[in-house]
């Protein structure tokens, strides 16, 4: 279990840290010159996830676990601030406080989603806690499938007008990701009644065809944009953050797909 502590930190660290260090960096960009302050905010908080970033990398999966146990502990205490930070500029722009910026309240409220998402991970992880498979398959679905959503709608508000087809494909997987949220909203409110092994079997299945198309979608956008071959205001690092959002959602359906197959229903394992 040690072994695997220290596995799963490592990756979530790893993996999340640089998401949060490219939310600063996003916002950031989207703050207006006169807003000083909050760019100062932004710059100091892709300064602190920059630095988590490097040491994480610097760990071994024989590192004791009492040691990664106090570096989840300062990596939360992080992710706290930046939520903060997050939620504040929501409030800002909501009450009409910053006219001109171009960061919009879904975007703020999508990434401070995505914090304490973040921080839930590091505390289960340093409690040890366990859920039943079949409740993170649900939990972790109905995230991500409105994680995915709001990454379509975004690359279509961004898109310049004149790319109407590109636009078009993003509206369709949008309304797709609708559908397919409020399917898991709906075996979420049927549980425990919708814990079988088939129906969640054929719920990731379903899943993974729509994550899959919409993963190769970004991807194509992506290089497109690095090839400035299409017309929107999308930074390329934005492009390429989107795309391995979706790569790992795609991952965390395999490792469901697998553990379903190889695990019984009273298997647990530590909450993705």
């Amino acid at each position: 279990m040690s072994d695997r502590f220290v596995a799963q930190s490592l990756d979530e660290v790893s993996f999340w840290s640089r998401i949060m260090k490219e939310h600063s960096f996003f916002l950031g960009l989207g703050f207006r010159c006169e807003d000083t302050v909050l760019k100062k905010e932004a710059d100091h908080f892709y300064r602190v996830f920059e630095d988590i970033e490097r040491r994480v990398h610097c760990f071994t999966l024989d590192v004791d676990p009492n040691t990664i146990k106090e570096f989840n502990k300062e990596v939360h205490s992080a992710v706290c601030h930046i939520w903060a930070f997050k939620r504040k500029v929501l409030g800002l722009i909501l009450s009409c406080k910053l006219p001109g910026q171009t960061n919009f309240p879904l975007l703020v409220d999508h990434v401070s989603r995505e914090a304490n998402y973040f921080r839930n991970r590091l505390e289960e992880l340093n409690r040890g806690q366990l859920e039943p498979l079949y409740d993170a398959i649900i939990d972790e679905n109905v995230f991500f499938l409105r994680i995915m959503g709001e990454h379509a709608q975004f690359i279509g508000h961004l898109l310049d007008p004149s790319e109407r087809k590109l636009a078009e494909q993003a509206r369709d997987f949008s309304n797709d990701f609708d559908q397919l949220l409020v399917q898991a909203r709906d075996i979420d409110s049927m549980r425990p009644q919708s814990q079988t092994a088939p129906i969640l079997d054929q719920f990731l299945d379903q899943n993974r065809v729509s994550v899959k198309s919409l993963r190769d979608f970004k991807k194509t956008a992506r290089d497109l944009i690095d090839q400035c071959k299409i017309k929107s205001i999308i930074h390329p690092l934005l492009a390429d953050h989107v795309f391995r959002e979706a790569e790992r959602f795609l991952e965390i359906i395999d490792m469901f797909e697998n553990s379903l197959k190889g695990k019984g229903r009273t298997q647990e394992i530590i909450h993705h």
